[in-house]
């Protein structure tokens, strides 16, 4: 059984030994209003609680995950920017000719245009501010390479990388993160209507019990091993040709 006191503690010291170590200030990350961003953002201020900046980057996104956001900065005292990408990314799309007749055809292509908007956005303020980008990506989604390349994938540090889901809900209920935020249905907030369980076609529940069991439904079971397979090349560096 995890102990949230003693897993809070050890990434707490992992996040200063690392910052340290990189000669770094402090840390900077995203702030969406998910369960995984606003456990990320209480163990850096946690970890440094006068040098960490969250990025709150909404960018055609429901209203209400910037309202969870706000909440999570009020309720641990989280200092934040807001950037709207959303003209950005409009203009993006017009100058790369797509036609808004097109955008259905290219509906998971032109989505994780947004995560790597926002990975350029994380790393302008780390750099002014001499701090390391901390990435929210956990272990379940990892493992099936459920984020984007390059994107939400783009971060120095993941400091929740080893917890599955389901633990990351209950670290969040230790720190007293907002419950109307561990509740919510997990999003990426990449088209209207998008809940990662929907897409995946699994729950998290299944998808952690096979990580931490090797047990589960057999389609739900084939269909873990194959996005883990298809999704290698993520968790790697790019491959180069070996003399």
């Amino acid at each position: 059984m995890m102990d949230p006191k003693k897993e809070v503690e050890k990434i707490v010291d992992w996040l200063i030994t690392k910052v340290n170590n990189a000669g770094a200030k402090g840390l900077v990350f995203g702030l969406s209003g998910g369960i995984d961003s606003c456990l990320l953002a209480a163990l850096c201020q946690k970890a440094y609680p006068q040098n960490i900046l969250g990025i709150i980057m909404p960018c055609h996104s429901n209203p209400q995950d910037r309202e969870d956001a706000l909440l999570m900065a009020e309720t641990f005292s989280i200092p934040v920017k807001e950037v709207d990408l959303s003209p950005v990314y409009d203009q993006l799309l017009n100058q790369l000719s797509v036609a808004p007749e097109e955008r259905n055809s290219k509906e998971l292509a032109l989505a994780n245009i947004k995560p790597r908007l926002r990975m350029n956005v994380l790393y302008y303020y780390a750099s002014i501010n001499s701090y390391l980008v901390a990435g929210a990506e956990n272990r379940s989604e990892l493992y099936i390479g459920y984020f984007t390349k390059y994107g939400d994938g783009g971060a120095d540090l993941f400091p929740i990388a080893h917890l599955v889901k389901t633990q990351v809900k209950e670290i969040a209920r230790y720190l007293g993160i907002p419950q109307e935020i561990i509740n919510k249905p997990p999003s990426a907030g990449l088209w209207p209507g998008q809940t990662d369980e929907k897409e995946l076609g699994f729950t998290y529940e299944e998808l952690d019990n096979y990580i931490l069991t090797g047990k589960g439904d057999e389609k739900a079971k084939e269909k873990i091993m194959k996005m883990h397979r298809n999704s290698e090349h993520k968790r790697k560096m790019p491959e180069k040709i070996v003399e």
